[in-house]
């Protein structure tokens, strides 16, 4: 395959809108003529397989063969796997009773590094940065609106009463102080 194929079927890879010939022919520094061949090229390449170069909207793209439209709809059609880990969720109820928390603040109540579970929070639009921490300056992390729809909660104040569980450890009393003033916990 020639490089400029290549590089028209990365652009074509990552691009979601068709992209025209003047286009790619911009991008990958080719005249019109050259991209047209890459393009053919693709084409041809791609040909009987399960992707396709396709000339739409005045553009180009790489989309599943139409043929295979049945097998793709089935894809479509399953519910997205959207579960949380038994870390990640732990770590969203820490940050969702005690925010605005930052990761080392979680990382001594969990006892584990949380880095990856905060970035899933964040990544899966979770919880949102809220601002530094005036001692040290880490990052403090609280929830969001999507994490009230997602759990069925109207605001922080809809969050299952802490009373029945036992706090322990080196944090206990910490995170008792901060849960009263946070209204989760009784101060008695």
């Amino acid at each position: 395959m020639s490089e400029l194929a290549r590089q028209v079927e990365a652009l074509l890879f990552l691009s979601p809108d068709p992209l025209s010939a003047q286009a790619l022919g911009e991008l990958t520094g080719a005249a019109p003529g050259p991209v047209q061949d890459a393009l053919a090229e693709l084409a041809r390449r791609h040909a009987g397989g399960g992707i396709e170069v396709a000339e739409v909207a005045g553009g180009h793209l790489l989309r599943t063969s139409a043929d295979l439209a049945d097998v793709c709809d089935r894809l479509r059609e399953r519910p997205p796997e959207d579960r949380l880990s038994p870390a990640v969720l732990e770590t969203l109820a820490v940050i969702a009773y005690l925010e605005p928390v930052s990761r080392p603040q979680i990382s001594r109540l969990r006892g584990v590094a949380v880095d990856h579970a905060v970035s899933t929070l964040v990544e899966r639009g979770l919880v949102e940065e809220a601002g530094r921490a005036p001692e040290g300056g880490a990052m403090r992390y609280r929830t969001t609106r999507a994490m009230q729809e997602r759990f069925g909660l109207r605001g922080s104040g809809d969050l299952p009463p802490l009373e029945r569980f036992e706090l322990s450890g080196p944090e206990a009393e910490l995170v008792r102080r901060r849960l009263v003033e946070a209204g989760h916990l009784s101060g008695g």
